[in-house]
């Protein structure tokens, strides 16, 4: 008498969640509508696709794993679409939950009032010389972490009073970056908790 053992169906692969965080898309004279983007977006065969605020930050899912290649489509299709480079930096949630749970400075630095945290995303890390160059670029007014692929910027005032000369850091760190503050990156994170 035989018997068989019955396997459950495996079940469909997931999509991975991303976001994109597109540097220079309403600068410079540029103005992309929220909706224009989101279609641009769907385009590229990416589903769940959805914007926060009028900064170039896009929410998407995609079977697709190699994020680099995300990057890269990304820019090349924004390119044709609007004429213009847009340098896209892609996180998937569980990076973003590491990037907001991590405490780069001193809480009652991070927290004081008038103080504020941004973070500098990055195509790839810095190396060691670079990373050392960043970090001394520090005043009594500007202070920055490095965790991999992100930079932390803690300014003690108004951006506006930075005492930072950005020009020479965009230089010295000789790869693009896009950078929000911290609050944005948190609320963004808390929409789309990890997977």
């Amino acid at each position: 008498m035989s018997s068989s053992v019955e396997t459950p169906m495996q079940g469909k692969p997931k999509a991975t969640r991303y976001v994109a965080f597109l540097k220079g898309i309403n600068v410079g004279g540029h103005r992309v509508k929220m909706d224009v983007l989101r279609d641009l977006f769907k385009a590229l065969n990416f589903s769940e696709v959805a914007t926060f605020i009028a900064s170039g930050n896009v929410f998407f899912e995609t079977f697709e794993t190699d994020a680099i290649a995300i990057e890269q489509r990304i820019e090349t299709h924004l390119k044709q679409s609007l004429g213009y480079q847009v340098d896209t930096f892609v996180r998937t949630t569980d990076e973003l939950a590491a990037i907001v749970g991590l405490q780069p400075f001193a809480f009652e630095e991070m927290e004081a009032p008038g103080h504020t945290v941004h973070v500098g995303f990055l195509r790839d890390p810095l190396a060691g010389e670079i990373e050392k160059k960043l970090v001394a670029f520090r005043t009594d007014f500007d202070e920055f972490r490095i965790q991999g692929r992100e930079f932390y910027w803690l300014c003690r005032g108004k951006t506006t009073d930075s005492k930072v000369s950005w020009p020479v850091v965009a230089k010295t760190v000789k790869t693009s970056s896009t950078m929000r503050n911290l609050t944005t990156v948190r609320k963004i994170a808390g929409l789309y908790p990890p997977s």
